[in-house]
């Protein structure tokens, strides 16, 4: 590993043990593994954590079990599709929407190894890292830390330095990458690609042209679908929080139980979509050297591909119709779907915790869900209705 990736790069395996055994002495570390395993023997967990030798190992010996045993309590499966085009010789950057805090890069590693290939590194922020404990972890399951929250010099400079650990990463290492979207999840579920993030990704590379630069990675746009989002009601809340006061903000507490809420509670189908990769479509860029008209571009390209790769639940369909007051995709769900669809709405709603919440205000949230709900079907119309990007 170069030394100028140190304080952002995944443990190298040399110092894994050492970082692992340091780990496994911490009592919040020991209290999450106790709540995600209740049944398991601590003691018997360290014993075979401590044998474990390096980061391909700890993925496959520990976390697919425990993705496994995630999967099967809180979804209804994890599926994917357009995984049988990837090489098994090359590495890429898997662009996703974002969802789930953590399980979005977790469970795209369940695909990959269920595939036979390695999983990826993972691009996380910073302001996840609330312990020294949980940096631990992170970069131990091949976590890669995006500095946030800086002043503009220093921003620049952790953007070149994220930028040639990327590039360095799958051109040298041959290790793919996750990399969300944009900084955050979208809480709308209008999924968009922040151009920062292609231009940040275009900072390093061989090349003179930025397109080029882009073209080394291989960048394949992933579409990520989650049945329920077990967040929807922490959102609608937090929507009618600032609503209430325009100043609100997240407390490290509220960022923590929305982690703890994705990770534990039930989330349906989960489906992962993997598009093509867009080099033979960012070599037909021609014709400017204008950055923020390249990034325009490549970031509809990316859009228009995890559009079109939702999978659509009735839920969807059932939202679309209530928000756009109409019964276009009545035969898409039966009266049952409905039925379990307003009782889903209501207990979630039941959830909010805020205080003196008025009838109107519910109907606020409730609304807010729908659109969350109605938000991936409508891109994938809009996706249908263009021309290939």
């Amino acid at each position: 590993m170069k030394e100028e990736f140190n304080d952002i790069a995944p443990y190298d395996d040399s110092a894994f043990q050492e970082s692992m055994a340091r780990l496994v002495k911490e009592p919040g570390f020991e209290n999450a593994i106790k709540y995600v395993m209740p049944d398991a023997d601590y003691n018997v967990v360290v014993k075979d954590l401590l044998q474990i030798k390096g980061k391909d190992e700890f993925q496959k010996k520990i976390m697919f079990g425990i993705l496994l045993l995630l999967e099967r309590m809180t979804t209804s499966g994890v599926t994917d599709s357009g995984f049988d085009n990837l090489s098994t010789g090359k590495s890429s950057l898997f662009i996703t929407n974002h969802r789930d805090i953590v399980l979005d890069a977790s469970f795209l590693g369940l695909a990959m190894i269920r595939r036979g290939l390695p999983a990826q590194e993972v691009a996380l922020g910073d302001n996840l890292l609330i312990y020294d404990w949980i940096e631990d972890l992170v970069r131990l399951n091949k976590g890669i830390i995006v500095k946030r929250n800086l002043r503009l010099t220093k921003a620049l400079e952790a953007a070149k330095q994220l930028s040639s650990y990327i590039h360095y990463c799958i051109r040298e290492k041959h290790e793919s990458v996750w990399i969300a979207q944009r900084e955050g999840r979208a809480k709308d579920s209008n999924d968009v690609t922040q151009e920062s993030v292609i231009k940040m990704l275009a900072l390093a590379g061989d090349s003179e042209n930025m397109v080029e630069r882009l073209m080394e990675l291989n960048i394949i746009p992933t579409a990520i679908s989650y049945e329920y989002d077990p967040n929807d009601y922490l959102k609608a809340r937090e929507f009618l929080a600032r609503r209430r006061d325009p100043e609100f903000k997240k407390s490290q507490r509220d960022d923590l139980f929305s982690m703890e809420t994705g990770i534990l509670q039930f989330k349906g189908q989960v489906h992962f979509a993997a598009g093509k990769c867009l080099n033979d479509r960012l070599a037909q860029i021609t014709g400017t050297t204008d950055k923020v008209e390249i990034a325009r571009r490549v970031c509809a390209m990316i859009d228009h591909d995890i559009h079109l790769g939702y999978k659509i639940f009735p839920l969807n369909y059932i939202a679309y119709d209530r928000v756009e007051n109409c019964s276009r995709f009545e035969n898409k769900y039966t009266t049952e779907d409905v039925e379990k669809f307003n009782d889903y709405l209501n207990r979630q709603l039941d959830k909010v915790d805020l205080p003196d919440v008025t009838e109107e205000e519910r109907e606020y949230m409730r609304k807010c869900i729908l659109t969350m709900y109605a938000n991936p079907l409508r891109n994938q119309l809009t996706a249908q209705e263009k021309e290939d990007l």
